[in-house]
């Protein structure tokens, strides 16, 4: 079997006509952290939602472990999704939440209060188990919200905007526990953000879209090093984009003069050339 636990291959969604994704392709590995980076409108939030089966796209695939998930209806596949708003039930206790996911399935009530016991304890939600979700700050609700959509082990889950309603401090406080939280249970963590910091501080790889299309998918490192286009030149970190012309030892530029670097593109050329910070 392939290490890539999901596969999505030549995946195009309209709306009407507006072209959502665009032959969109990416494989995503066994436990790992993988981020959907790109502005609001840019096709990762309808990818999203065609993994977890509230849209189906007009054409491709989607496989896991090499088996069609699309004809998987939506309720029995291997995924589950993170609201962005949370979605907890205000009636009930930190408990009741968590556990709630467990009640239709096969589990008896002991298996499904023993499996929901050793899941709050491992997030670390042990003192608020009798309390409502009203009576927990932003960052233990995430919890309550990350506990119950892993409670049914799925293989797969998506999180749409996790960080986005917490202030900075909390923000990065939960970018840590998320991490340990992945590696804790194994399970592949698909992250939606607009957000270049928290998918670069979350994600082992990252794809970058813009306008329903991947313009490249690599590490944190590789897309702020070498990027292949200027949209993610421009979209990951901070630097300056120029226009320049190649020389045989680097490039010309009317501010900067003549600049050599060791990689020769051959005299003559119009070259785009861009500077970082460091």
């Amino acid at each position: 079997m392939s290490e890539d636990l999901l596969k999505v291959r030549n995946l195009t969604k309209k709306f009407g006509t507006i072209t959502a994704l665009n032959n969109v392709s990416l494989e995503i590995k066994n436990n790992e952290m993988f981020a959907l980076l790109g502005p609001s409108g840019c096709g990762k939030t309808t990818l999203l939602r065609i993994i977890a089966g509230f849209e189906y796209p007009d054409s491709g695939q989607v496989l896991i472990n090499d088996s069609d998930l699309l004809s998987i209806p939506t309720r029995t596949r291997p995924v589950n999704l993170m609201f962005q708003s949370y979605a907890l039930f205000p009636h009930m206790d930190i408990f009741s939440n968590i556990s709630y996911g467990l009640t239709n399935t096969s589990l008896t009530k002991e298996e499904i209060n023993n499996q929901t016991n050793e899941i709050i304890e491992k997030i670390g939600l042990g003192e608020h188990v009798k309390k409502k979700p009203n009576q927990l700050s932003g960052g233990q609700q995430q919890r309550v919200a990350l506990a119950r959509a892993i409670a049914r082990k799925p293989k797969i889950l998506l999180l749409d905007e996790p960080l986005s309603a917490l202030d900075k401090k909390i923000r990065q406080e939960m970018q840590v526990e998320l991490k340990r939280i992945q590696h804790e249970f194994g399970i592949t963590f698909i992250i939606v953000t607009h957000d270049q910091d928290e998918a670069i501080s979350l994600a082992n790889r990252i794809a970058v879209f813009d306008k329903g299309e991947i313009k490249q998918i690599s590490t944190p490192q590789e897309l702020y090093e070498n990027p292949t286009n200027e949209f993610v030149a421009n979209f990951i970190g901070e630097g300056n984009i120029l226009k320049a012309i190649s020389t045989n030892s680097g490039f010309e530029h009317p501010c900067l003069g003549k600049v050599n670097i060791s990689h020769s593109m051959g005299a003559g050329k119009s070259v785009t050339i861009l500077i970082r910070p460091e």
